[in-house]
């Protein structure tokens, strides 16, 4: 009877302690499920009321606690470099105008003041005064090309010519278009180049004098979309033959009813190289579209984000091309971690430290690498493979640890995951460590995307993709937009309105180098600038 009694009371004790371990573990759960709750309360609050950019991190102080205050204990921001001018670093001076073209003018006194005021005998001229003023105008007018062919009669009596004999008729861009050349230049620079609505341009013209239906600049561009493809083509095929890009993507919306496609989300892709930049509007962000800008033969290294898409190209998984991942993506995940948890400050704070510090002897080897210095780019690489050995093995350190943060866990598990990609540029340090040359190269888009709200048609989304092409590969090589797109223009009218069957003059790589300086932007070099990785 005892022992039945005491076999209860030893069962219902474990019962007990059973029932505590799982309340335990219960509240363990929920508590962590409050802080991963809370984590993402800061975190939006940062995106949404603090500073977005990342190029100075701050530790997170804003509503790391309910009543909005800074948690305790956090440590101190670091100084950040202001912007603008640094003080105590060179300027660029005063900038020259002189390759602008100059207009005297005279300023002279009145006739009344020309003579003594006391005993009234003129003035003697006595030329001009030293350092004359120079001001720089711009003056914008819209104005009419009268136009009048003249005609002759020929004064021989031989019959080889007809009575009159009339200059030929000027060339038009587009048939019965009274818009010349110079309009449609303007109107492709401030949409493509400016990023904006037409409608604005418009707006401005009306106060000039011209008053121009939207409708008549909407089929215009429609017409020249045909003009432009044939130098899409030029660029596609240029870019098959690098061996280094840049890759990115962001949506793009096309208002426009498409069979097989639901809704109006399209995406628009850039691979980008040194030489050329191709924009494509896709319906998908399926791997099939930088897949066929590459083509089948591509052979490189390829830099972008870390996409899925990307990983599943053909030519990656095939060997043909290596995926170089960016760093400065895998730099936002400290940043966002420490934002969600301020009591990761000085664990993220290390980690973009070493960072930092992977950067910087990476811009030492490359200083070294131009210079063509070899000891000192042997020193450089032998300290930026320390580096990177030694992050490895901090990561490993770290992820050893049992009291390590979930959310420091999960960072340094996404670190372990892209690793590979991330230490490409170790054996090759023509590749920068991040994919900022993309991201930057689509900002403008983006902001045309912000103010126009995408295109209205298919045509206009692919005219916008082949623009976005020409300018930015223009703008690769250092080359005046404006007098590449007048030229261009002028020669397409004077082939009758239609595609130039021969464009060898129109491809910065192979133009002359005569023909590109007279294309050159003051202060740009001969050949594209070496790609930023800052």
């Amino acid at each position: 009877m005892f022992q039945g009694a005491k076999r209860r009371e030893l069962k219902l004790q474990e019962q007990l302690a059973q029932a505590k371990a799982d309340a335990d573990a219960r509240v363990q759960q929920q508590q962590q499920r409050i802080d991963e709750l809370q984590a993402q309360v800061r975190l939006l609050k940062q995106r949404l009321y603090g500073r977005s950019s990342e190029g100075c991190h701050r530790p997170n102080t804003l509503a790391n606690s309910p009543d909005g205050q800074d948690a305790a204990g956090a440590a101190a921001p670091a100084p950040c470099r202001p912007r603008g001018q640094q003080r105590g670093r060179p300027g660029h001076g005063r900038r020259s105008f002189e390759h602008l073209p100059a207009t005297d003018e005279v300023v002279e006194l009145p006739p009344d003041q020309r003579r003594c005021s006391a005993c009234g005998l003129p003035f003697a001229p006595a030329g001009s005064a030293p350092n004359p003023t120079t001001l720089v105008e711009v003056e914008v007018k819209a104005h009419r090309r009268v136009i009048r062919r003249r005609r002759y009669r020929p004064t021989c009596t031989c019959g080889r010519h007809p009575d009159l004999i009339v200059a030929p008729p000027v060339p038009r861009l587009i048939p019965n278009s009274a818009l010349g050349i110079s309009v449609w230049v303007q109107v492709l620079l401030d949409k493509y180049a400016s990023y904006r609505p037409t409608g604005r341009l418009l707006a401005q013209w009306r106060l000039c004098g011209l008053a121009l239906a939207p409708g008549t600049i909407t089929d215009g561009l429609r017409r020249l979309l045909p003009l432009f493809q044939p130098v899409d083509e030029a660029l596609r095929a240029h870019l098959r033959r690098q061996d280094h890009w840049h890759g990115d993507e962001t949506y793009w919306q096309v208002f426009a009813g498409v069979e097989g496609k639901v809704g109006y989300q399209w995406y628009l892709w850039l691979v980008l190289s040194p030489e050329v930049a191709v924009f494509t509007l896709a319906a998908s962000r399926s791997h099939d579209i930088p897949e066929g800008v590459l083509g089948d033969e591509a052979r490189g290294i390829f830099n972008a984000d870390r996409y899925k898409a990307y990983p599943a190209m053909k030519q990656v998984k095939e060997g043909q091309v290596t995926l170089a991942l960016c760093w400065a993506h895998q730099r936002r995940d400290f940043i966002e971690a420490e934002r969600g948890h301020p009591e990761l400050n000085a664990w993220a704070s290390a980690w973009l430290d070493r960072i930092t510090e992977l950067y910087r002897l990476n811009d030492v080897r490359l200083q070294a690498r131009e210079r063509q210095q070899e000891a000192a780019f042997a020193a450089a690489d032998q300290e930026l493979r320390a580096q990177v050995a030694a992050m490895a093995r901090v990561s490993a350190a770290e992820q050893a640890r049992r009291d390590l943060a979930p959310a420091a866990r999960a960072v340094l598990e996404s670190l372990d995951t892209y690793w590979p990609g991330l230490t490409v540029f170790v054996e090759h340090p023509e590749v920068p460590l991040d994919n900022n040359a993309a991201e930057r190269a689509e900002r403008g888009p983006v902001v045309g995307r912000k103010n126009y709200y995408g295109s209205g048609a298919v045509w206009s989304g692919q005219l916008a993709a082949i623009l976005f092409s020409v300018l930015e590969t223009l703008r690769l090589w250092g080359l005046n937009a404006q007098q590449w797109l007048t030229g261009y223009l002028t020669a397409c009218a004077a082939n009758g309105g239609q595609p130039l069957p021969e464009l060898r003059r129109w491809l910065p790589w192979s133009m002359t180098a005569a023909e590109r300086a007279e294309l050159r932007l003051a202060g740009r070099t001969e050949t594209p600038p070496a790609e930023d990785s800052s």
